[in-house]
C-alpha cells in the first residue's frame, strides 16, 4: 500500500520500501549524496543526504530512512543546508586531493596548465595552444614575458628545478597561432567599446568576440599593444615578429581598431555610453613615480624612458652614464634597454638588498650579466645639475623591522650621505594610473569598481592596471576577461552564476618533501630542467635583438616527461567536490589533523590515495556484492580508520581490473593511473 507525506510542504506518495531520497528525486527535489550507490546495499556514511523529520526535529540520512504515513519531512530549507554543509566541511577538514594542479591555481589567469603541459608532452601543440586560448588569447606574447607563476609553484621544485611550463604557451604559439582559428558564433548585434588597447583592453575585446559581441578598441596611440608595444623593450618582445602577428588576429576575428583616441580629449564617455551596450575603460597605468627628493624633476621617469626607445624605434640617443633607481621589473628594463642604447656605465641603486628586490630574479641575473652594476641599501636624497652632469646625493640604509609588504623596512644612517655623478638619472620606482574625467575613482587613483566586479556603473566597466594597480600582463589579461564575463552577464540578462570552487591541496612545495608526492605516472623524468638557448653576450649588449630561442618539439615534449602531473584524476567528477561547490563549503572551515600521505600505485592501471578517502565504504561493497571478490575492507577503527586490501597485499595479484570500485568511488580515491 502507497504511503502519503508530506515534503517540503507538498503531499507525496511513497511506495514501500522506497527511502525519502528516491521519493524526492522523484518529485524533482535534490538532494546530495556520496555513499549511495544503487548496485549495493544501503551504507549511510556520509550524512551529506540529511533531511528533517519537522515533528520530532530529528536529521535522518535519506538514503536509508523510509518515510512513514503522514509524516512531515523538509529536504530544502537552510537549516537542512547548513547541516549538510557541516557534513561536507567536516569530510573535507581531513581530505587531502590537490583538486587542482598548483600550477593552475597560480596562474593569475587560471589558465588549465597542468593539461597543455600534457598536450604537449603527447606532442600534440595545436590542442596545447587551444586550451591556453581559453584563458590566455595572447599566448605569443605572455609567453615571453610571463613572470612564471605556475613555475614558482611547480611541485618539482620539492626536488631539483621547476618543469619548464612556459615554454609550452611559447612554443604552442610560436607554432600554431598564424594558422588556429576559433570558432567564432555569430554576431548578437550587441556591441561594446574598450578604451584601452594594451593587454586588459585587448584581452577583453577577444572574450567580447567569443561571446558574440562586437567590440571596439580605442587607444590614444599610434598603434595597439599598450604596455606590451610601448613597456617592454624589444629584446624582450619583438613587435613585428611577435606582437604585430599577435594582434593582426584580432582583426581577422572581427575586433575593429580606432587609434588617435584619446578619452577627454577626442573621445566622448556620453557617445560611447550612447552609441554602445558597454565601455570598458582599460586605460593601464602610465603615471611613473618620481624620487621624491629635491631636484627629482630632473630624473627621467621609467616608464617615459621605455617609451621613447620604443618609439625611436630603438634608435634613441646615448644616455651616457645611466643611474636606474628602483628595483622592480621596470628597472631591470631601464638599465638593460641602456645597456643596448650603448650607455658605458649603467647602475641600479636600491634602497632594500636584493633579496627583496622585486624584479624577476632571471631579470636581475641576465641584468649582471650584461654588466650592469647593483648598489643596495641607498636611497635618493638629491639631485642637482653641475655643469652638463647629474650629481645625485644617496643615503646609506639599513633594514629595520618589516612593514606593510612583509619584507624588512630600510632605515637612514645617519651622517652616510654620498654623491655619485652620472648623466642619465631614472627613476623606475613605480607607476600609477590617470583616471580619465567622467571615470569614478576611489581615493588611490584608480577605476572605483563596486567589491567583488569590474563594475563602475550602470554600462560602465573597468579592467586591468586602472583597476588593479600597476601589474603583469598575464594579470591584465586575466582583468580582461572577467570584465568581459560580467558584461556578457548583463547585456544578455544572463543569470550570475556564484563562483565558489573548491581547492584542497597538499599544500605549497616548500612545505613538501618528495614522499608527500603523488606519482601517479611511472615514467617521470629525473633529467635537469631544459633550459632556453640564448643568443651571444656580445649581441645582447649591442642590439635588441630577441635575446631567447624558442625551443624546439623535442626538447619540450622531453620536458613534459618531467612533469608529475599532481592535480586530482577526478578533479572533473568528484562528488565531493561538486557538492561543497553547490553548498559553499570551505575545507579550512574545521581544522584538525590530517591523515599523513599514504598512496598505492603497485598496481599497473590502478591508484589507491588514502588521503582523498571519506571512508564511505562503497567500493568495499562494490568488490563483495557486486564482483564477489571482497578484494577490500575496512581497516583499523576511530580516526585511523582506512580502506585496504587484505595484510596489505595491494591490488596485484588479486584484482580483475574491472574498475567497478573506480567507478563507485566518489572522490577518485580509487582511480584508473592514466585517465584518459
Amino acid at each position: 500500500m502507497s504511503i502519503e507525506f508530506i515534503l517540503d510542504g507538498k503531499k507525496v506518495t511513497a511506495e514501500p520500501g522506497q527511502t525519502i531520497l528516491e521519493v524526492a528525486r522523484a518529485n524533482g527535489i535534490s538532494i546530495p549524496t556520496l555513499c549511495r550507490d544503487e548496485k549495493v546495499s544501503r551504507t549511510t556514511s556520509c550524512f551529506v543526504c540529511v533531511v528533517r523529520d519537522v515533528k520530532s526535529g530529528k536529521f535522518l540520512p535519506s538514503c536509508s530512512a523510509c518515510p512513514a504515513p503522514n509524516q512531515e519531512i523538509d529536504a530544502s530549507s537552510e537549516t537542512v543546508r547548513e547541516m549538510r554543509r557541516t557534513a561536507l566541511n567536516l569530510l573535507l577538514s581531513e581530505h587531502t586531493g590537490d583538486c587542482e594542479a598548483p600550477c593552475t591555481l597560480a596562474c593569475p589567469a587560471h589558465a588549465s596548465v597542468e593539461e597543455y603541459v600534457k598536450a604537449g608532452r603527447d606532442g600534440d601543440f595545436l590542442k596545447s595552444l587551444q586550451i591556453i586560448k581559453k584563458r590566455i588569447p595572447l599566448p605569443m606574447s605572455i609567453g615571453r614575458v610571463c613572470p612564471r607563476f605556475c613555475e614558482k609553484n611547480c611541485r618539482r621544485n620539492v626536488y631539483g628545478k621547476p618543469v619548464a611550463i612556459n615554454e609550452f604557451k611559447r612554443l604552442a604559439a610560436d607554432l600554431y597561432y598564424d594558422t588556429y582559428m576559433e570558432e567564432l558564433p555569430a554576431l548578437s548585434g550587441k556591441k561594446v567599446a574598450i578604451v584601452g588597447g594594451g593587454p586588459a583592453g585587448l584581452s577583453a575585446s577577444y572574450y567580447l568576440r567569443m561571446a558574440g559581441v562586437e567590440p571596439t578598441v580605442f587607444d590614444a596611440m599610434p598603434k595597439a599593444g599598450g604596455m606590451l608595444r610601448y613597456g617592454i623593450p624589444e629584446y624582450r618582445l619583438p613587435k613585428e615578429r611577435i606582437l604585430d602577428r599577435e594582434l593582426k588576429h584580432y582583426t581577422q576575428i572581427g575586433v575593429k581598431f580606432e587609434f588617435g583616441k584619446k578619452l577627454g580629449d577626442n573621445l566622448s564617455l556620453d557617445e560611447l555610453q550612447k552609441n554602445f551596450d558597454a565601455v570598458v575603460i582599460a586605460v593601464g597605468c602610465w603615471k611613473g613615480s618620481g624620487m621624491h627628493c629635491p631636484g627629482d624633476e630632473l630624473s627621467t621617469i621609467g616608464i617615459d624612458f621605455l617609451r621613447q626607445a620604443s618609439e625611436s624605434g630603438y634608435q634613441a640617443k646615448n644616455p651616457g652614464k645611466v643611474i636606474v633607481v628602483g628595483g622592480g621589473n621596470t628597472a631591470m628594463d631601464c638599465v638593460r634597454t641602456s645597456v643596448r642604447l650603448g650607455s658605458p656605465d649603467v647602475s641600479c641603486f636600491y634602497r632594500r638588498t636584493e633579496a627583496e628586490m622585486p624584479a624577476e630574479k632571471l631579470e636581475i641575473a641576465e641584468a649582471r650579466e650584461e654588466g650592469v652594476k647593483f648598489t643596495f641599501l641607498v636611497a635618493p636624497v638629491k639631485l642637482e645639475k653641475r655643469g652638463d652632469k647629474l650629481v645625485l646625493t644617496c643615503r646609506k640604509m639599513e633594514l629595520g623591522e618589516p612593514d606593510a609588504s612583509g619584507r624588512r623596512k630600510p632605515v637612514e644612517i645617519p651622517g652616510s650621505d654620498y654623491e655619485v655623478e652620472a648623466d642619465t638619472v631614472i627613476a623606475a620606482i613605480g607607476q600609477k594610473s590617470v583616471i580619465p574625467a567622467g571615470i569614478p575613482a576611489n581615493r588611490f587613483g584608480y577605476a572605483d569598481a563596486q567589491p567583488g566586479t569590474a563594475k563602475l556603473a550602470d554600462k560602465l566597466y573597468a579592467a586591468g592596471d586602472c583597476l588593479s594597480g600597476a601589474a603583469t600582463v598575464v594579470e591584465a589579461v586575466a582583468g580582461g576577461r572577467f570584465a568581459a564575463e560580467e558584461i556578457e552577464r548583463d547585456i544578455y540578462g544572463m543569470e550570475v552564476e556564484v563562483d565558489n570552487p573548491i581547492y584542497v591541496s597538499r599544500g605549497k612545495w616548500q612545505h613538501l618533501k618528495k614522499s608527500d608526492l603523488v606519482f601517479v605516472r611511472d615514467n617521470v623524468s629525473e633529467a635537469e630542467r631544459a633550459e632556453l638557448k640564448m643568443i651571444s653576450l656580445d649581441e645582447r649588449k649591442t642590439t635588441f635583438k630577441e635575446t631567447t630561442f624558442t625551443m624546439d618539439k623535442e626538447t619540450v615534449s622531453a620536458e613534459g616527461d618531467r612533469c608529475i602531473g599532481c592535480s586530482c584524476t577526478d578533479k572533473a567528477e568528484c562528488k565531493l567536490r561538486k557538492h561543497a561547490a553547490e553548498y559553499g563549503c570551505d575545507p579550512e572551515k574545521i581544522k584538525g589533523a590530517r591523515l599523513p600521505v599514504s598512496y598505492d600505485t603497485r598496481h599497473p592501471l590502478i591508484i589507491q590515495d588514502r588521503g582523498k578517502c571519506i571512508k564511505c565504504g562503497v567500493c568495499v561493497k562494490t568488490c563483495a556484492e557486486v564482483i564477489n571478490r571482497n578484494l577490500l575492507g575496512i581497516k583499523k577503527r576511530g580516526f585511523n580508520t582506512f580502506i585496504g586490501t587484505a595484510f596489505d597485499q595491494g591490488f596485484a595479484g588479486n584484482c580483475s581490473d574491472c574498475g567497478a570500485c573506480i567507478e563507485a568511488c566518489p572522490t577518485g580515491a580509487l582511480d584508473w593511473r592514466n585517465k584518459k
